[in-house]
């Protein structure tokens, strides 16, 4: 299987654990059996992929747009997803956000110094990292967005 085929297949997974599998048939049509062949990295389901339909009603009901975000970072293209619903209206602009990426980087290191105490990084360690990595993306997005008002 390609690197491009089993990227893309990780962040299908991403994508109905995050709906739910009961939910993520419910809003396809798809069986379960079906639902775990398109993110299976067994040689024999190697070119099955999710249709295009499925993947738009999934990342609708989802947290956040995987399939879409990872198609988009294999192409170089940079996303601004904004779905973050926070208790209060974080003011402050560009100050906060630099704190908040001070913050987010520093827990970032802290996990990934954690991870490496043996050598090794396991599946776990790795899916930590990379939402704390997913995180630390969307401090950044912020902070853009941020800049961005000041200079209109």
């Amino acid at each position: 299987m390609s690197v491009i085929s089993s990227y893309l297949k990780k962040h299908i997974e991403a994508l109905v654990k995050d709906v739910g599998i009961e939910p993520a048939c419910q809003l396809t049509g798809k069986s379960k059996a079906t639902l775990g062949r398109y993110y299976s990295d067994h040689p024999e389901h190697a070119d099955r992929f999710m249709p295009v339909d499925a993947v738009a009603a999934l990342e609708q009901a989802a947290s956040y747009p995987h399939v879409t975000a990872a198609l988009a970072e294999l192409k170089g293209i940079s996303l601004s997803f904004d779905k973050l619903k926070k208790n209060t209206d974080q003011g402050g602009g560009v100050n906060s956000s630099v704190i908040e990426l001070a913050q987010r980087f520093a827990m970032l290191m802290a996990e990934y110094q954690q991870s490496m105490e043996d050598g090794i990084i396991t599946v776990n360690e790795a899916k930590r990292l990379l939402k704390e990595t997913t995180a630390l993306q969307q401090v950044l997005i912020d902070m853009k967005l941020h800049l961005e008002d000041e200079t209109v």
